[in-house]
């Protein structure tokens, strides 16, 4: 086995390379700290490896027929590179603080359908262009099965475009989006997740691009909350904001960042927080690769109650000896079905 790691994009060196775990399957493998080209030897282990393979887990999340639960997980070193070359007998999990038996692990580069919310709020005006600019650069890193949806908002949400696999199509659709008008954020969100629900591939994913917090929506932070941990997709959020030294802030705009980390959390995803607009290419890069650098980690609940509770779920990561502290990113917890 060995471990390697994903240099940082240039530009902004290792001060963000992202981490983060999804709900459903995920991919691929790297490594720790030390010099950015090296690849830290560990030793060899064969461990087998069951393939989760596409399409087997159904879109509810969770609440499935065979009572799996698969979670994707991202591991990261002390400079917040990908770490991956890790096997299974590296992880750990446990539901409700019961450990349980791993029965899946992978770490395929499925196909992702890619929700792309977009704020082009009166707002936006100055960071518009290099918001385009970094949504553009997370499409051309995709896969080609890949699909992408396009939700823009101001005073309310707009399905510019439903889930295509040619992503050309949005591209010619964003480059129209014009800013103007207030921030109808939790709306927004709330259309992606149902929008999710069509989506053609097992892995969903939400990346919110704004630049402060909700001000004109019908939906709650609760009602969104809700939403997000009963959904099976994962959200990443990408937070414009000024510093508060440099402006006066409404309520609503001081509490965007903590609304936008809190979506993310619960899914199993990041919010990147950007003081500098020229930043958002190499972050929508960083974010597109960490999709595709995932542990897919699968196991059947042995202390399973039909009661649609909310159940905690946490991953332990037992790393190879020699190797620097690593952070573990996965999603929180799901809710038990009911029948």
């Amino acid at each position: 086995m060995r471990l390697r790691l994903h240099r940082p994009a240039l530009g902004l060196g290792g001060r963000t390379l992202l981490a983060v775990v999804c709900c459903f399957l995920g991919s691929a493998g790297l490594a720790p700290a030390g010099d950015e080209n090296a690849a830290i030897p560990a030793p060899h282990k064969e461990v087998p490896q069951a393939t989760v393979r596409q399409g087997a887990i159904h879109p509810a999340p969770i609440q499935v027929d065979v009572n799996m639960v698969v979670v994707n997980v991202t591991v990261t070193d002390p400079y917040d590179r990908i770490v991956t070359g890790l096997d299974q007998t590296n992880f750990q999990v446990y539901d409700e603080k019961v450990e349980q038996q791993i029965v899946s692990f992978s770490t395929e580069d499925a196909p992702i359908s890619v929700g792309l919310i977009f704020d082009c709020s009166g707002s936006m005006g100055d960071k518009i262009q290099k918001s385009k600019e970094a949504a553009l650069q997370f499409f051309r890193t995709s896969n080609p099965q890949d699909e992408f949806m396009l939700v823009s908002f101001s005073d309310s949400p707009d399905l510019v475009s439903s889930f295509t696999s040619k992503f050309e199509n949005i591209q010619d659709r964003l480059l129209t989006v014009k800013s103007s008008g207030r921030t109808a954020l939790l709306d927004a969100i709330y259309l992606g997740l149902s929008e999710a629900k069509r989506a053609s591939t097992s892995r969903k994913a939400l990346l919110v691009i704004s630049d402060g917090g909700d001000n004109h929506s019908r939906y709650t932070e609760n009602d969104i909350k809700r939403a997000v941990r009963e959904s099976d997709v994962q959200v990443y959020a990408v937070g414009i904001f000024e510093p508060l030294s440099g402006r006066a802030r409404t309520p609503e705009e001081a509490r965007g960042p903590s609304l936008l980390s809190e979506l993310a959390d619960v899914s199993g995803g990041r919010m990147f927080s950007v003081e500098d607009a020229s930043e958002l290419p190499d972050i929508t890069e960083k974010i597109s690769i960490e999709l595709r650098n995932q542990y897919v980690i699968g196991y059947r609940p042995s202390n399973l109650v039909r009661d649609g509770r909310w159940r905690r779920i946490r991953v332990k990561l037992n790393p190879p000896r020699g190797l620097p502290p690593l952070q573990v990113y996965a999603r929180t917890g799901y809710y038990a079905p009911t029948q």
